[in-house]
């Protein structure tokens, strides 16, 4: 159920605060003449230290600015959550859920108690989500504040040991509290006055990882941020690949999950929008045809799911991987790695699509050819209808929840994550639509959405502008990150007419003039990601 005015739920706001006063008061809504490095008016609200934002062009039409927020009403500490033990309805596994029913926290608390703890619980609403319930999402019980996470987990220790699932937590990521500090990088790009180009890149291979910054670097980009979501491990995929709808210079290189948002960069820049995509290939063979649900992925195994045929389920789960018995994925020369061996057939095509060859998976894709892999029945499909010498076409098609398909050409780029966050001028997040949470399953996506997380964003002005964000997180005493609800808030807050979620946690990072300049989460340093959005002089 949608809030009639497109806003964050009531549990929510008050964090929010902050952050929409500190972008509203940033030089006219992003409309200042920039002085290079200069500090940016300062905007207050409440007890709230004043906010100093620096700014710096790049090039005409392109400037970076930079802010933290400082709360010091915000007083976080480290705290013990009970958590409820349940079962995934997705893949039956046991979980805990963060928020349980009345019933369940009252009696928690009263055993709690009798066990000599001083227990308290807490009331979580639901963010202002597009398609979910609103008002009371559950109960939390918490034991404690701790000044130490050490101090925190030999409480946990001790709770557990009573027969407890717990959990130990730094409440400066709740969302209904303020932050107490949130780092944040802005870039606004202006098509009108920048005459380089925006693109989302891969940097030539599909399977190759590299980090924002390298990619940054290499290309000469003023400002670069990472894009898309991407396979991270060998058991869901070939490391690198895209979880979702991925093109780079006109190029289709991986499929929609389901109908998720992708920023679409067109000719170059010139034109960037947001919009909800589908995508669609079909492999003929003269007069049959088959459905191709991927490209450029493992056959039978499909990344954050939404694919048809997929189980066990066909619509987008963020972070699980669905499978497939009967699926044909096409690979592009941009695959660059090993082709996917195992059960099944292969066909490999010339440039003109003529068959070149079949047989066992494996090898590699030729120059300017292709290879379609079947297993299942499309194997069967394949076995008969590529026939050396004859031609499989293969056509593609992008389109918007409209129907309006979307030509890509020289100089188009899409890249996807999830989930939408601001939609015709207001805040409209469709969270449970592109599967970041399950209101019918709490512990699927709470964290993930629901939590202060580093996170990145892209949207466009009203003006055409294409703005570019990072807030830093998972830092204890330093940035805590956004919910996703706090995310669209502060996009629509900077004058987003279309924004949307870009991959975050330990991908969120931001390049200017080819160096790293937020502060990444993973203890490792800045990690390699799939593809990047690169502006480019």
């Amino acid at each position: 159920m949608k809030n009639s005015k497109g806003g964050p739920g009531t549990g929510t706001r008050a964090a929010l605060a902050t952050l929409v006063v500190l972008a509203a008061g940033t030089p006219a809504g992003l409309g200042a003449t920039a002085r290079a490095a200069t500090p940016a008016t300062p905007a207050t609200a409440g007890g709230q230290a004043p906010a100093l934002w620096t700014t710096l062009d790049i090039a005409p039409g392109v400037q970076v600015r930079t802010g933290t927020v400082r709360n010091p009403d915000a007083s976080p500490s480290w705290t013990v959550t009970v958590k409820v033990p349940g079962t995934s309805r997705l893949t039956g596994a046991p979980v805990d859920i963060e928020v349980g029913s009345r019933a369940w926290a009252q009696d928690t608390a009263a055993r709690l108690t009798a066990a000599g703890y001083q227990p308290r619980v807490e009331t979580v609403e639901w963010p202002g989500y597009a398609d979910t319930p609103h008002g009371v999402m559950g109960l939390r019980v918490r034991i404690g504040s701790f000044a130490t996470q050490a101090a925190a987990q030999s409480t946990a220790a001790a709770v557990a040991a009573a027969g407890f699932h717990t959990a130990v937590e730094w409440t400066g990521y709740d969302a209904e509290q303020p932050a107490d500090v949130e780092n944040i990088h802005v870039a606004v790009i202006d098509p009108h006055i920048f005459t380089g180009t925006v693109a989302g890149t891969h940097d030539g291979k599909v399977t190759q990882r590299e980090t924002t910054s390298s990619v940054a670097a290499k290309l000469g980009s003023l400002v670069g941020v990472n894009a898309g979501f991407f396979v991270t491990s060998d058991a869901d995929g070939v490391q690198g690949t895209q979880s979702g709808i991925g093109a780079y210079d006109g190029r289709l290189e991986s499929l929609a999950a389901g109908a998720r948002a992708a920023l679409v960069i067109e000719d170059g820049g010139r034109h960037v929008r947001v919009a909800d995509l589908t995508s669609t290939v079909t492999a003929r063979a003269g007069a049959a045809r088959y459905a191709v649900q991927g490209v450029n992925r493992v056959p039978g195994t499909v990344r954050d799911c939404g694919r048809p045929g997929a189980t066990p389920s066909s619509l987008p789960w963020q972070d699980v991987t669905c499978h497939e018995t009967d699926d044909l994925v096409l690979f592009t020369p941009q695959f660059g790695a090993a082709l996917p061996a195992g059960a099944g057939v292969q066909a490999v095509l010339d440039a003109g699509g003529r068959v070149v060859s079949t047989g066992a998976r494996g090898g590699t894709v030729p120059a300017g050819g292709s290879v379609l892999q079947g297993i299942g029945a499309a194997a069967a499909w394949l076995t008969a209808h590529a026939v050396p010498g004859h031609r499989v076409d293969v056509d593609e098609a992008v389109r918007d929840t409209g129907g309006r398909r979307i030509p890509l050409g020289p100089g188009d780029s899409i890249v996807s994550a999830a989930p939408t966050l601001v939609k015709d001028g207001r805040v409209a997040i469709d969270a449970a639509t592109e599967g970041t949470v399950d209101p019918q399953d709490l512990s699927f996506g709470y964290a993930w959405a629901n939590v202060r997380q580093p996170r990145t964003m892209a949207g466009v002005d009203a003006r055409g502008r294409l703005l570019l964000v990072t807030v830093d997180g998972r830092q204890t005493g330093g940035s805590e990150g956004f919910t996703i609800a706090e995310a669209a808030a502060f996009m629509r807050s900077l004058g987003a007419v279309q924004a949307l979620n870009l991959d975050g946690g330990g991908s969120t990072a931001m390049a200017v003039d080819g160096a790293l300049v937020n502060r990444t989460s993973d203890a490792t340093g800045e990690r390699a990601v799939g593809d990047t959005v690169q502006v480019l002089p």
